[in-house]
């Protein structure tokens, strides 16, 4: 008779009662899986290695973590484990890191929970995710696009200019990895299903000129 293998998850964090919360939203989104908590990294890599977890929240602001190092092994020893970030900090470089790292998502703790549940859903559906909350990030309407943060607005414009992922990613000096996640979420942004619909909203927008325009 085979035995069929109890899928776990870790929500990890430092604050009882976000890691409450944590539990309920899990607990919800992975009905089949029992959820374990952690408030070290000791503790998570003990769990992980014990049952490897189908998938790991984690703060960033956790004891025994580092942002870049722990992520890293984290993804090299559980290579099949969905790695979320979720977290208070959202400064742009250090979210970068810790996806070029392995994350498969970061999630602003700042958001509602149902947006974070709507995330973490994505994530569990095989996207690459970031969700910021929109009032922290620098936002520019122009007249036929949703509103863009001027990352965002760069990216297209290169898109629309028929630049490949590689390319956008010498000119803005960061990673195609980077990039990828930057395109998934204009894709979504802008309601279109490819590129070329993307590089048609953004030319007749008027989104063409130079970086930074």
């Amino acid at each position: 008779m085979t035995v069929r293998r109890i899928e776990t998850v870790i929500v990890a964090d430092d604050h009882p009662l976000f890691r409450q919360g944590m539990r309920h939203i899990a607990e919800r989104l992975y009905p089949q899986a029992r959820v374990r908590e952690a408030d070290t990294m000791d503790e998570v890599l003990d769990l992980a290695r014990a049952a490897p977890p189908q998938a790991v929240f984690l703060d960033l602001l956790f004891p025994g973590l580092d942002p870049q190092r722990s992520i890293r092994a984290l993804r090299e020893e559980f290579p099949k484990t969905s790695i979320i970030v979720v977290s208070m900090i959202e400064d742009e470089a250090l979210i970068r890191t810790v996806m070029e790292e392995g994350a498969d998502g970061f999630i602003a703790k700042s958001l509602p929970a149902a947006e974070i549940a709507l995330a973490i859903t994505a994530v569990r559906d095989g996207e690459f995710v970031i969700r910021r909350n929109p009032r922290t990030d620098l936002v520019v309407s122009q007249p036929g696009l949703p509103p863009l943060t001027q990352r965002q607005r760069d990216v297209l414009r290169l898109v629309a200019q028929g630049r490949t992922n590689k390319e956008i990613a010498r000119e803005l000096d960061i990673s195609p990895f980077t990039v990828r996640i930057h395109v998934s979420a204009l894709l979504r942004a802008l309601d279109v299903t490819s590129r070329a619909a993307a590089a048609a909203k953004a030319a007749h927008a008027g989104l063409g000129g130079l970086i930074g325009a």
